[in-house]
This record gives structure tokens, sequence and C-alpha cells, in this order.
């Protein structure tokens, strides 16, 4: 549902730790001793070290480009799920009153706001007319609403735990932050990487800390290695894939109500060895190819999934019509577990 901007944070993060790497390599061989640099010709060595700057402040460099980045990667992320989720809404709720209260009382205050604001250059995209458009159209109770994601995202403080529960709030999406803490990826982070010494809230203080002092050209005295700003970026991936599951998982159940959503089954067993399982489904069709989503409210778990394989009596098949309570045995490209739902979700 939001794979392609979850795909860009992870093609963007993956750019990084590449030159992470490449930095470090690099490193070892400007500075690695004379053994290390007789492995390579002169001809190619030498254009490669003539201008190589010194360790420590190359270090700084390194340290500063990366915590820069991966906090606007996470800040552009965060604004295009919001405003991907302000767009499904008008299929979502049909009429702008159906909308929660505080959607709409945001909605109005930042028509306000940006009508005061239109002259400024970040809005010069806009006309008076398109910001009021969809606010008229609501009001009147005409079916096409739509809502304008600039008047969602105004936010003068970095997205901290408390600026970001408040943007996700605004816009209709309440207890966001409880998900993405108990998230099965977040937790590993937390849990693994840093032995429960930090908090999902903490690291987030301190990419945003490291990032104002690399923005403001204050003297950086905390340096991270390449161990640390490798971790820094499995960190915000895992934090971008509990965002973009919790946004899914309020589409799907915002759905369900309306019929374009429906569980259809339950995983009651999962083999981890063979990354497949058996699930109990009531009556429709499943063919291989074809998407669904498993979801767990208690697991904090909603992902798209692919079927790659499904067998009944271990007899390989390419569709099946199932009848309720009929077992299934069926492999992903993601793996699962035991409990979760089966979603067929209508696009």
């Amino acid at each position: 549902m939001f794979q392609e901007l979850l795909g860009t944070v992870k093609v963007n993060i993956a750019t990084i730790r590449s030159l992470i790497k490449t930095n470090e390599r690099l490193k070892e061989l400007a500075f690695g001793g004379v053994t290390l640099r007789e492995k390579f010709p002169e001809h190619i060595l030498t254009p490669i070290l003539q201008d190589i700057p010194r360790a420590s402040e190359w270090r700084v460099y390194d340290h500063c480009s990366v915590v820069t980045r991966l906090y606007a990667i996470y800040e552009r992320f965060v604004e295009d799920l919001i405003k991907d989720w302000l767009n499904l809404l008008p299929g979502l709720f049909t009429r702008y009153s159906d909308l929660d209260e505080r959607i709409r009382n945001t909605h109005l205050m930042g028509v306000g706001r940006l009508l005061v604001e239109l002259n400024k250059n970040r809005y010069e995209h806009l006309s008076p007319e398109e910001v009021v458009r969809g606010l008229f159209l609501g009001v009147k109770g005409e079916d096409e609403y739509d809502l304008l994601s600039d008047a969602f995202l105004f936010h003068e403080r970095n997205l901290r735990k408390e600026t970001l529960e408040k943007l996700f709030a605004d816009a209709g999406l309440s207890n966001m932050w409880t998900w993405v803490d108990k998230h099965q990826a977040v937790r590993n982070f937390v849990q693994e990487i840093r032995g429960n010494q930090n908090t999902t809230e903490g690291e987030l203080n301190e990419l945003i800390s490291y990032r104002n002092d690399a923005a403001h050209g204050a003297r950086i005295d905390d340096v991270l290695g390449d161990k640390a700003l490798l971790e820094l970026c499995d960190f915000i991936e895992s934090l971008c894939q509990a965002l973009s599951e919790f946004v899914t998982s309020r589409v799907i159940e915002r759905k369900k109500l309306i019929g374009q959503a429906r569980e259809i089954g339950k995983i009651t067993e999962w083999f981890k060895k063979q990354e497949a399982g058996v699930a109990k489904v009531d009556e429709t069709i499943l063919l291989v190819g074809n998407t669904i989503f498993l979801v767990s409210e208690t697991s904090y778990c909603c992902q798209l999934a692919t079927i790659e394989s499904i067998q009944i009596n271990q007899i390989p098949l390419q569709a099946v019509q199932t009848t309720n309570g009929m077992e299934v045995g069926l492999k992903f490209d993601i793996n699962a577990k035991k409990g979760l739902s089966l979603y067929q979700v209508n696009s």
C-alpha cells in the first residue's frame, strides 16, 4: 500500500551504507600502512591518495553527511506517508462530515494558515483557489472533496516523538507511537543492537541531536564510527517500516468497515525452517502470485505478502477455491508467524 515510499527509503539507506563501507575501505588504503598500499599499482593509487584529507577530518565529514542525510530521509518519508494517507481518505470516508473531528479542525486551521502564508516561497506552487477548494467542497457536502496535505504538515520543530505524534494524530492517526515502539523490527534493534540500554525515543533523539549539531556548524566532538553509523541506518529503516505498517493497518481497518477488505483466515502453524505455514481459511479463492496482507494488532504487524506456493494435503496447486474451515499450506515471499490474520483488500 505504501511499498513505493518504503522502497525509496530502503534504496536511499542502502546507498548510505555503501558509501560508509566504501569510505572505510579507502581509509584503510590511505592510512593502513605500506604493506596494504603495495598491493596496488602506483598509477592507480597515486591519483586516489593525492587529495586524501586527514583521517580525523574525514571522519567528521562522514559523520555529518550520514546523520544529516538520514534525518532528511526520515522527515521526507513521514511527510509523504501522511500525504498519501490524506489522499486515500476521500475514498475511505465518502462524506467530509464523516471524518474525525480532529482531522476537520486541523484542515480548517491549516487552510487558514496557508492563506496567510501563501506569499512564502515554499507555497508558491499553490493558488488561493487550490487552498480553499477541498474545504469548500467538503463543507458543502460534495463527494469529490480533497484534503490538501500542506494544511496538515506545519511543523517548526524536529520530528521527535511529541511532534511526530501530533502530526499523525492531526491527520486522524492516533496511538502511532505505541505501534512503533512495539513493532518487531524496532524492538529487535533496541534489544539486540542496543541491549535495552536505550529506547526508541532515545535513539530518535540522539539522531536528531547529531543532525542538529552537524547542520548548525557546531564543533563536532562526538564523531560516530562506521559501525555506529551503520546502526543508525538500521534504526531509521526499522522506524520507517513500523510507521508504514501502522498507517497500512489503519487503511485496512477502515476498508474492512466499508466492505473493501475482509479477513479470510489465520495462520495456525508456522515452520521457520521451511518459511511456510498452515492457515485455516474461509471461503475464498487463493492464487499463486496474488497478494494478501498479514495483520495482527496485538503483534503490531501489517505486511503485504505475495503467495509463492499453495498446498492442499501436500499437493501443490496454482489456485484453490477454499471452503470455510479448510486448512491450506502457504508460503509467502516474506517470513510470517503463527497467529497472523490474512486479509484480502480491494485496491
